[in-house]
């Protein structure tokens, strides 16, 4: 009777019970199952080194720079090129750190074409047929006018120490933009000892940015989950497991279907423009007089024009609160809002250029705010890009890899449970700690099921490596509890216990600690090996090893009643 006490007070420790959930759950995820075609089935996802498939390296084109130019020359070089050769330039005034043009021509303009062209606020004055213009702008906003109609390209300035710095997101050498700038009467501004002030490359936050509208664009497809990796400051690495290298070529350069449409009634909406309608895309930014996160995007003139038809066919100039203006990628909703009353007043009698989705002033809405810009950037990467190396890894190769890993794991948990049977020759301690370490390789499978890790060749080092130290903390647990080969008095025994778990506590932080950086610099494959091995260590310690620790003693005092001597 005192063995089924004994045996019901192990099944009822909190320790235990959150262990065999854990067991139950990473079951549940790894969904083990068999067919007749493919023998043992499970839901894990594989890479690309153990299911054969293509790679793709994409390097960034781009150049960042700090720019000058002659405001004048800068000036009448812009407008003509934007409005008519026959503007002439009267007036440049650079004071108080603002740009003001006054510039006549014969052409009739309007406020709604000159805000087309996004060069800043303006007054407008005709008399005996010629349209006086004053334009308040910024030499910046010239200079990004200047790049951007000349390349082709959208060009992003940054305010820094010393000036304005330009993103170039298109390739271009230093020498071909030092040409360019010499039109205009600029150059590229050097440094203190005459150093120009160029680079090739993107941004930090445009290489990842783009890494994140390649990941949204790649898994929002229904594909299964695709690691996209950064390599160096301007490199991405594209693992398409499974598939042939010309369709993974054909995805990484199809755009995401991007979509605005307008609540009619009810349920049912009419399509407004696609995403190639929209012009730019800025970043996530909070307005304080409101307070609330945005994205600010601009529509091309068809765009705006067809915004503004629908808007007034559906009535959502007169009713703005019954008709959302809604955004879609790949067929799914990402974004839904009314209309500003503001916005349906202009819209009733003239497009708008410039737009702001707002998404709220807490927390949470500025996430949203970062992933609508994602969204709203998918039909086109920020960036060009160009494919400079590519791959294939066939399918039976990765079937070999596969066999391989899953045979190192079984050699590795046979070798280790000879060096523990040697040691010690007690099959009741064998089969405890033999049973931790499968049990911990389970619960990391189902952690890898459970968030759609994908498993390759580092990630199965990684638990190789989880393994090995389980087995050492394992050890350490053992030898500390027994004493003189049995199980010592329960002050003694709470006091080793103690003193081992110390050391494995410190054991495990220093091993998470050491494989931080891996994860956090993301240095290729090898994030895998650190997420796995960081992962492991941290189920280890937390569910599988206190488990031990009272298995073990149960069993060792179950040994100590039949044999008291």
């Amino acid at each position: 009777m005192r063995e089924d006490d004994e045996q019901k007070s192990l099944f009822k420790d909190t320790r235990v019970i959150i262990f065999i959930l854990a067991i139950l759950a990473s079951v549940f995820f790894i969904q083990p199952g068999y067919s007749s075609d493919e023998g043992l089935t499970t839901g894990l996802n594989y890479g690309l080194d153990l299911e054969g498939g293509s790679w793709l390296q994409i390097k960034l084109q781009g150049a960042v720079a700090q720019l000058d130019a002659d405001a004048e020359t800068l000036s009448r070089t812009v407008l003509r090129n934007s409005i008519s050769d026959t503007v002439e330039i009267e007036q440049v005034d650079t004071s108080n750190g603002q740009l003001t043009v006054t510039f006549t021509t014969p052409v009739q303009l309007t406020s709604n074409q000159m805000n087309q062209q996004g060069m800043g606020e303006s007054t407008i004055t005709r008399s005996d047929n010629v349209t006086q213009v004053i334009l308040y702008t910024s030499k910046a906003t010239l200079i990004t006018t200047y790049l951007t109609d000349s390349l082709g390209a959208e060009v992003v300035p940054l305010s820094v120490d010393g000036g304005v710095e330009y993103e170039i997101r298109t390739a271009i050498s230093q020498e071909e933009l030092q040409e360019l700038m010499s039109r205009v009467g600029g150059n590229i501004v050097t440094d203190f000892d005459g150093t120009p002030i160029y680079r090739e490359g993107v941004r930090t936050e445009t290489r990842d940015l783009t890494k994140e509208v390649l990941s949204d664009k790649l898994n929002t497809l229904g594909l299964k989950d695709i690691p996209v990796r950064v390599v160096g400051e301007d490199y991405i690495l594209i693992d398409f497991a499974g598939m042939d290298l010309a369709t993974a070529q054909d995805i990484a350069s199809r755009p995401g279907k991007f979509e605005i449409r307008m609540q009619t009634q009810d349920n049912a909406t009419r399509h407004v423009l696609y995403g190639d309608e929209i012009q730019s895309v800025g970043i996530a930014s909070y307005n304080d007089r409101d307070g609330q996160w945005y994205i600010p995007f601009t529509l091309t003139d068809a765009g705006a024009l067809a915004l503004q038809k629908v808007a007034i066919e559906t009535g959502a100039t007169t009713d703005p609160m019954s008709h959302n203006l809604i955004m879609y990628l790949d067929e799914n909703e990402v974004y839904s809002a009314p209309l500003s009353s503001s916005a349906a007043a202009t819209l009733a009698r003239n497009p708008i250029y410039s737009w702001q989705a707002s998404t709220g002033g807490d927390e949470e809405s500025k996430l949203k705010a970062e992933q609508l810009q994602i969204h709203l950037r998918a039909g086109a990467l920020p960036v060009k890009v160009e494919i400079i190396g590519s791959g294939q890894v066939d399918a039976s190769l990765g079937e070999q890899f596969k066999g391989q890993a899953i045979f190192a794991g079984i050699f590795t948990l046979l070798a280790v449970a000879f060096v523990v049977y040697r040691r010690y020759r007690k099959p009741e301690i064998l089969i405890p700690m033999i049973g931790t370490s499968v049990s911990e390789v389970i619960m990391i499978l189902g952690f890898a099921g459970a968030i759609g890790w994908q498993l390759d060749l580092p990630s199965i080092a990684g638990i190789i490596a989880v393994i090995g130290t389980g087995i050492d903390h394992l050890v350490i647990i053992t030898d500390e509890v027994l004493y003189e080969g049995k199980l010592p008095p329960k002050k003694v025994y709470l006091a080793r216990i103690t003193k081992a778990f110390t050391i494995i506590f410190a054991a495990a932080a220093t091993t998470i600690i050491a494989m931080s950086p891996l994860v956090v610099m993301g240095f290729g494959a090898l994030q895998g090996f650190a997420i796995t091995t960081i992962v492991g260590v941290l189920i280890g310690i937390l569910i599988a090893r206190p488990v031990y620790g009272k298995v073990i003693h149960e069993i060792l005092e179950a040994r100590a009643r039949k044999n008291p001597e």
